[in-house]
């Protein structure tokens, strides 16, 4: 039964989307920062909204928390940030850049040869690692390599981005709608999610490079003979050998061990989150091992414990300064002042001991203090907000309503259901407050019409979606994924602008040309199977 609170639940949930795409800020007085409507924060006033105006109760909230239906959305983000703990740790050895001076020194001065080493090389580092971890190196090294070797960076980027999202879909752990659609929702174990989406994935990557080909053939873009082809010492850059060696042996454990226990439906997030417990424990021991002997680390020369905190301790404010990341040599007072410090003196000492005692940590657990800042923290609050919005939406009936709407539309044919929910998802990815809202909207809508549909059907719309939330990445909008809002951050860092209209432009073949090979294939899969 659809009532008004029903309605004013569905339009603060489509404006919340809409400030998540074009995020806001809204000026304040001075010396007040500005107030951010964003991805982090728009959900989240969307939801006091409702509840004020009683849209939804706290059994909403919690249900949005714990989970309803077999989804539990705090399963999903402990096992997301434990993997994501291990792949970033990984990343910073240097391994992965390492990798990709290999590539490039395999590659030689052949343009297209290098081109397609370089897909097929991201391509296998997404399967293995998820597409953060890839685009947070690989845009970072492409933007490098780009500029030596005098390239056009939009065809090498875009392609970067089209490999590492369509890779993701392979294992569970590739991204987090995958466990959000199959794992959770859907009750298929992780090793038959791998079973199910080998093919579209083989198909759509294959496809994709076509399309990316074909768009980039031009020699301005992709030439045909490098100007500057030196050979890469592939060695310099891998920063912690043994780190990389020990790090890969834990994320491969890891995996294998989470796809040998699904089969027997224990959670995997309770395999995961040892093991990266396990290595934070050696990041911090390796790590102190390293200062205490002043070992070089991560690429630096090491000081002594005591030289440095000579340095550390030297530190003191200056106005409103930041402290100086060179020699530190810093002047201190001959006299004390003759009257005591303002607040603002105050709150400049205070601001000056936290940046020393964070300067301090960060030489002695330079690991650690690297991965924290890059793990993905932006997810949490979102991915609650959505899991309760979406909750908020299924208690006011809007999920029975989609249900059924879908029933009219497929008349429960399997292979109506596989075309409209896979093009559906692709579509929600990018209006819908990234591909995780669009993958939980979806999962809550075809459990609502479960009643009326064959375990066929359901499995192949699970499947459909599966495939359709890791391509709708490579969309229209960088708010498709969080994924696309990383890459164009990273991009920004390094002076490089690309605007909404060039990356819908470039992604809209690539995009259309997977969503029909991958959905062709589920379809095809679904009529062998059953």
């Amino acid at each position: 039964m659809i009532t008004g609170y029903s309605i004013a639940t569905l339009v603060v949930f489509v404006i919340s989307i809409g400030f998540v795409i074009y995020p806001v800020s809204i000026p304040t007085p001075r010396r007040i920062p500005r107030i951010p409507i964003n991805l982090t924060t728009a959900p989240i006033i969307a939801i006091a909204i409702l509840w004020a105006a009683q849209c939804l109760n706290p059994a909403v909230i919690r249900g949005g928390i714990v989970g309803t239906d077999g989804v539990k959305p705090y399963n999903i983000l402990i096992l997301f940030f434990s993997l994501a703990y291990m792949a970033i740790t990984l990343d910073i050895t240097g391994i992965l850049q390492s990798a990709a001076f290999w590539v490039s020194n395999k590659g030689g001065s052949n343009g297209w040869k290098l081109y397609t080493y370089f897909y097929i090389m991201l391509t296998l580092l997404s399967i293995l690692l998820g597409n953060d971890p890839v685009i947070l190196s690989g845009t970072a090294f492409l933007i490098y390599y780009t500029k030596v070797a005098e390239l056009n960076h939009i065809s090498w980027l875009m392609s970067e981005f089209a490999a590492a999202n369509t890779a993701s879909m392979v294992l569970f752990v590739g991204n987090p709608t995958n466990v959000v659609v199959i794992c959770e929702g859907f009750s298929v174990n992780n090793a038959a999610f791998t079973a199910y989406t080998i093919l579209p994935f083989i198909g759509c990557s294959i496809f994709c490079f076509l399309a990316l080909g074909g768009q980039y053939r031009d020699k301005k873009y992709v030439p045909r003979k490098l100007n500057h082809a030196t050979d890469l010492d592939a060695r310099s850059v891998l920063l912690d050998p043994i780190g990389a060696c020990v790090g890969s042996f834990m994320l491969a454990s890891a995996l294998i061990l989470c796809l040998v226990v699904s089969f027997f439906g224990i959670d995997v997030w309770k395999i995961s989150l040892p093991f990266a417990a396990a290595k934070f424990i050696y990041d911090v021991a390796w790590d102190h091992y390293r200062f205490v002997r002043q070992i070089p680390m991560l690429g630096r020369e090491q000081k002594g414990p005591e030289e440095n905190g000579m340095q550390l301790d030297a530190v003191v404010p200056q106005g409103a300064q930041t402290i100086s990341d060179n020699k530190g040599r810093h002047r201190q007072p001959s006299l004390p002042l003759p009257t005591p410090p303002s607040s603002k003196a105050s709150a400049a000492l205070w601001r000056s001991k936290g940046i020393a005692l964070h300067k301090r940590l960060h030489a002695h657990f330079p690991t650690f203090f690297t991965a924290l800042p890059r793990l993905p923290f932006a997810l949490v609050p979102f991915a609650f907000s959505q899991f309760i919005l979406i909750e908020a939406l299924s208690h006011q009936g809007w999920m029975d309503v989609f249900g059924t709407w879908l029933l009219r539309a497929t008349h429960g044919d399997m292979y109506r259901t596989i075309w409209l929910i896979g093009v559906l998802g692709v579509i929600l990815c990018n209006i819908s407050g990234t591909n995780i809202g669009a993958t939980i909207l979806l999962t809550k809508v075809v459990r609502a019409a479960s009643p009326m549909l064959t375990n066929q059907t359901i499995r192949a719309a699970a499947i459909a979606l599966a495939v359709a939330s890791n391509i709708g990445a490579v969309s229209f909008t960088f708010s498709a994924s969080l994924a696309g809002l990383l890459w164009r951050g990273i991009l920004k860092q390094k002076g490089i602008i690309v605007p909404q209209t060039t990356f819908a432009y470039w992604n809209a073949l690539p995009l259309v040309v997977m969503t029909v090979v991958g959905l062709s294939i589920v379809c095809a899969e679904m009529a062998v199977l059953y």
